[in-house]
């Protein structure tokens, strides 16, 4: 029988896992649109800050295979910033 952690585990990495599935699909919609629209700094640094506030926990209080996770969806959101700065950058040049 499962333990509870092992229950409360499981179902933090189907959250994960759901809401990470976006994170390459904003990635690759920066890449190709070259453009800042429809993306908000603010927005994608609090997640990023709450993926790694996520992280933090995982590692000092309830380490599993869930990090993997976590530090998958930070990458990616990560990424999108860069992207953010590298479109921004182009739409001035213009």
């Amino acid at each position: 029988m499962a333990s509870v952690s092992d229950m409360a585990s499981l179902f933090e990495l189907i959250m994960l896992v759901c809401f990470g599935l976006s994170w390459p699909v904003s990635v690759y919609r920066s890449w190709t649109s070259r453009k800042t629209g429809g993306k908000s700094l603010l927005f994608l640094c609090l997640i990023e800050f709450g993926y790694l506030c996520g992280l933090l926990g995982k590692i000092l209080y309830n380490p599993s295979y869930v990090i993997a996770v976590y530090v998958i969806n930070a990458s990616f959101v990560a990424t999108d910033i860069a992207l953010y700065f590298r479109n921004k950058r182009l739409e001035r040049r213009g």
